[in-house]
């Protein structure tokens, strides 16, 4: 192994001890964390891949797969200090590009978009998301195309992004958006959750809405008001009697 390999190695468990409140000691870290399992054997089906020693990094990266169900392709760019909690379902796609301190949780996916769609015209191009620094990926996330997620921003749990997301922004729903708060930089919200107001267009139509109807129901009232103080109505009673004696008349005919 590469001195630069193996300095990668210990950042990935400096990055699980201070992420981790569970873990104890690099020892625990190094023979029982599937997420540090994951990294570590990617990292070197990626020196593989490097070499050119494409078939043997694809059939350790699967093997990898079986043992900790997360999917890393081996050409996949991943930078130090990188921590996944969990894991289990997490896939991240070959043209994927992760900067430093980034941690992501279970179910997550760095994917592309339509790749079965003429596949050959999408060889060697930039089909996946670039991660850059101190980014936190919630469990269930889902980012996919050749967006770029900003340094220090957080994606929240089960989001679906499909657009570039600014630095210091956290984005949370389907689709993803913001919520109007920044993050301090490099500090650690765990699963992406950040306290904010949500940009939520759906909310704001709902509420417009109800604005609308609010203002037609008083527009109803005011025109029902108009009538009973303009036009003087017969009363129901002078109705009944009336045609009850034209009934009558009809009658004695």
């Amino acid at each position: 192994m590469s001195k630069n390999l193996l300095s990668l190695v210990y950042s990935d468990l400096k990055a699980a001890m201070k992420r981790d409140p569970a873990a104890r000691h690099f020892f625990e870290i190094f023979f029982t964390y599937s997420g540090f399992h994951a990294t570590f054997l990617h990292r070197v089906c990626n020196l593989f891949w490097r070499l050119r020693l494409k078939f043997l990094a694809r059939f350790l990266s699967n093997i990898s797969r079986i043992i900790t169900s997360i999917e890393i392709h081996p050409a996949a760019k991943i930078d130090e200090g990188f921590f996944i909690d969990h894991g289990a379902g997490l896939v991240i796609g070959e043209t994927t590009v992760i900067g430093k301190n980034v941690t992501i949780y279970q179910q997550s996916t760095l994917g592309g978009l339509a790749p079965s769609v003429d596949s050959d015209s999408q060889r060697n191009i930039k089909r996946h998301p670039t991660i850059n620094d101190n980014v936190i990926v919630g469990s269930g996330a889902q980012i996919l195309g050749p967006v770029t997620i900003g340094k220090n921003s957080r994606i929240g749990a089960n989001a679906v992004v499909l657009k570039d997301v600014p630095e210091n922004i956290t984005y949370v729903g389907v689709p993803a958006r913001k919520v109007e708060s920044k993050n301090i930089d490099e500090s650690f919200n765990p699963y992406g959750m950040s306290e904010g107001i949500i940009d939520d267009p759906n909310k704001k139509s709902i509420q417009a809405l109800f604005a609308e109807i609010h203002l037609l129901n008083q527009k109803l009232d005011d025109m029902r008001k108009h009538i009973d103080t303009t036009i003087k109505l017969p009363k129901a009673e002078t109705i009944s009697i009336e045609t009850g004696n034209k009934s009558k008349s009809r009658r004695e005919k």
